[in-house]
């Protein structure tokens, strides 16, 4: 069997992420499959910035699970800028498109 390559290449998990999802190493595209299959379970979706939870919308509010992960997310993102969670509240709002930079935080 060839071995896994680029996205399906599986990537070992810091530790908040991988308690979260009970791996050590799983590909990036099964770790954002996971964490959406979590956010949208929970209905942790919501139309506006900050707002409640309400399963219909592009921004992401963080409840007790997903603030451990977002609070490791430091990154510079390939356009330079800076994407830091470190402290994000329970409640609060990511953006969606921001999952990536998210994911990237908590490999190794």
């Amino acid at each position: 069997m060839a071995e896994d390559k680029g996205l399906n290449k599986p990537v070992k998990l810091k530790a908040d992420l991988a308690a979260f999802l009970g791996a050590a190493a799983l590909p990036r595209t099964e770790i954002t499959k996971r964490l959406w299959d979590y956010i949208k379970a929970h209905k942790l979706q919501t139309r506006t910035v900050n707002g409640k939870p309400e399963n219909a919308g592009k921004h992401i509010v963080a409840d007790a699970k997903l603030v451990k992960i977002f609070n490791n997310t430091r990154v510079k993102t390939k356009s330079g800028k800076l994407v830091d969670f470190t402290k994000l509240k329970e409640g609060q709002t990511i953006d969606m498109m921001q999952m990536a930079s998210v994911v990237s935080a908590n490999i190794e």
